[in-house]
């Protein structure tokens, strides 16, 4: 869990500084297309960031796995969702366009996760 706390502020943390990175210094250097998937990268990332803290908020409370689970595939998509796009956004390179929708699934998995164990939450 203090992995995975440490992972979540520290993502949190780097989507701000490169939303900021994003906004000033690459808005005259890359294409509009570039900067739309730089912002979404940024947005997705911060976005499930704090979802990450949420979940393990969640856990310190009550101990359900799927929580546990949940945070995970949220660092997962962290790492294949944002870091493709960031990727495709600064070096136009094609071939990690597919790992994109990996991480997407991450993140619906995450997502899907919570449903569980809410179902699973007995008061």
């Amino acid at each position: 869990m203090k992995f995975l706390l440490m992972f979540a502020a520290s993502s949190a943390a780097l989507s701000v500084l490169l939303g900021a990175f994003g906004a000033h210094a690459l808005k005259t250097l890359l294409t509009e297309n570039s900067l739309g998937y730089f912002h979404t990268a940024v947005q997705y990332q911060m976005t499930h960031s704090l979802a990450m803290l949420a979940f393990l908020v969640f856990y310190s409370f009550w101990k359900n796995q799927w929580l546990i689970w949940g945070a995970r595939s949220f660092a997962f998509g962290i790492i294949f969702f944002s870091g493709s796009l960031y990727t495709l956004a600064l070096t136009n390179l094609k071939w990690v366009g597919p790992i994109t929708p990996l991480g997407g699934l991450c993140f619906i998995a995450g997502w899907v996760c919570l449903l569980v164990a809410a179902y699973e939450y007995e008061n």
